[in-house]
């Protein structure tokens, strides 16, 4: 058994939502912080643990019986630090909802490996899978001929996502007249999922379907569960205004599957004041470095060659699990090391049976003049065969008027969203009531309409 030291605190009312953790180690005398693990209990209780070494060291590899999904819809994916399974919710039996979920994790966290897994999972618990892999087909290669689609470009991405739109909307009207008001797996239709690796490339400032983008993505996350068709993106863990700029995007993932690996200090600062994590509550950082101990070497003292080796790829928090603010670590998936070709291991876990589902014909969902741009020699499937993206405003030589007409969308806006845009389109910070006072003022002039029982801010069409 582990010698593991255990301390039950008694805490104020609420728990105790921020701590210093590096000077709880000093406290305790552990020179390598990563051993040492807080975490709230209910009501006023904390519990402090001092492992020997960092529980998520030494990981397990991930079993193919890992990745298929439960009678509850779920897969295991990894343990958290005291051995209890991190799962991850494919499907809810209860709703007959499919998902939409979000992995979030900087360069080198171990992001593709986890959305390796739930491909993995989708295909060998018969769940279509629609893959945009932004990175060229580099981020997840082993995917190649294991999901129904698989297409590797923006415009792609774009015909992909409008194919599962229309999916959704066909479901719908299908159940309808059937009297159908939820979804049953394979009755008659399966489960599906729409997934899109390195999505901030398709959604980030400048990126040319950027808005279209963010309107699919959040109508299959409105409409396309109610009907079994998911939606899961994976992204790189700068800051949610990557994310379309959409705060409907943002606040349709509160109720979905969210994993945090190793982040950015302004990915942590948006959650938290998108919701995501509760206001006040603190995660233990991840390292690059697990089990590094900052110390003063003494001259001529030898260093560990792997010292500065990272290690923590995998590392992470479920924040829309049961546990938020627990550290948990993914099962490894594939070989350790990088591999010349296809990972053996990684395709050993897909099995070599056929993907469940047929592809998406792209070209059916190409708009009138996207067809017209590939008949006359533009590449059809390619980006340039999109019109070009407009350029970005320069917010910071626009008036505050300029900036409210730029960001309201034409069915408009709730104030506390139109504040959000404004304070991250780059121009200076603005005041409540200054917004307010050019609103008003925008009203008179006809530009934006009366208010109505929504309370939405709606600019008025120009002629």
């Amino acid at each position: 058994m582990l010698d593991v030291r255990e301390y039950v605190l008694k805490t104020p009312p609420g728990g105790v939502k921020r701590y210093d953790h590096d000077a709880l180690c000093d406290l305790l005398k552990v020179e390598d912080y990563s051993r040492v693990i807080f975490e709230q209990g209910v009501g006023r209780e904390a519990i402090v643990r001092v492992y020997p070494s960092n529980p998520l060291m030494g990981v397990r590899d991930m079993t193919a019986d890992d990745l298929v999904m439960d009678a509850r819809g779920r897969i295991q994916l990894g343990t958290y630090f005291d051995g209890s399974p991190l799962r991850f919710r494919l499907f809810d039996p209860k709703t007959g909802n499919a998902q939409r979920g979000a992995v979030f994790g900087t360069t080198g966290a171990g992001k593709s490996r986890l959305v390796q897994a739930i491909l993995i999972a989708c295909k060998n618990s018969g769940i279509v899978v629609h893959l945009a892999d932004l990175k060229h087909g580099q981020s997840v290669p082993e995917a190649k001929g294991n999901v129904a689609t698989r297409v590797t470009t923006q415009y792609e991405a774009i015909l992909m996502l409008r194919g599962l739109v229309a999916e959704a909307e066909r479901r719908m009207i299908a159940y309808g007249e059937r009297g159908s008001s939820g979804f049953v797996i394979g009755a008659p239709d399966p489960l599906t999922y729409g997934i899109v690796d390195e999505a901030n490339r398709l959604l980030e400032k400048n990126a040319p379907f950027r808005e279209e983008a963010a309107l699919l993505i959040k109508e299959l996350g409105r409409t396309g569960r109610s009907v079994g068709v998911g939606i899961i993106i994976a992204a790189q863990a700068g800051h949610l205004d990557e994310l379309g700029g959409s705060d409907t995007l943002r606040g349709m993932l509160k109720e979905g599957e969210v994993i945090l690996l190793r982040w950015s200090s302004a990915m942590m600062q948006q959650l938290v004041s998108d919701g995501l994590l509760p206001r006040g509550e603190s995660l233990q950082p991840i390292p690059k470095v697990v089990g590094q101990v900052r110390k003063i070497r003494r001259f001529n003292e030898e260093r560990a060659d792997n010292e500065d080796d990272v290690n923590s790829q995998g590392m992470l928090y479920h924040l829309t699990g049961i546990r938020p603010t627990s550290m948990a670590r993914t099962f490894v998936v594939g070989s350790v090391a990088p591999t010349p070709g296809f990972d053996p291991l990684i395709l050993a876990l897909y099995g070599d049976h056929a993907p469940p589902g047929q592809a998406i014909d792209l070209e059916e969902h190409m708009s009138a003049k996207e067809r017209q741009v590939a008949s006359e020699g533009g590449q059809a499937g390619t980006v340039t065969a999109a019109p070009a993206p407009e350029s970005e405003p320069d917010t910071s030589r626009m008036s505050t008027a300029e900036r409210i007409l730029a960001a309201l969308p034409a069915d408009g806006l709730a104030e506390v969203d139109l504040m959000a845009v404004l304070e991250a389109d780059g121009g200076r910070r603005v005041a409540r009531g200054s917004v307010r006072t050019n609103i008003s003022t925008l009203r008179k002039k006809g530009q934006i309409a009366r208010p109505d029982s929504t309370g939405l801010i709606v600019p008025v069409p120009a002629d």
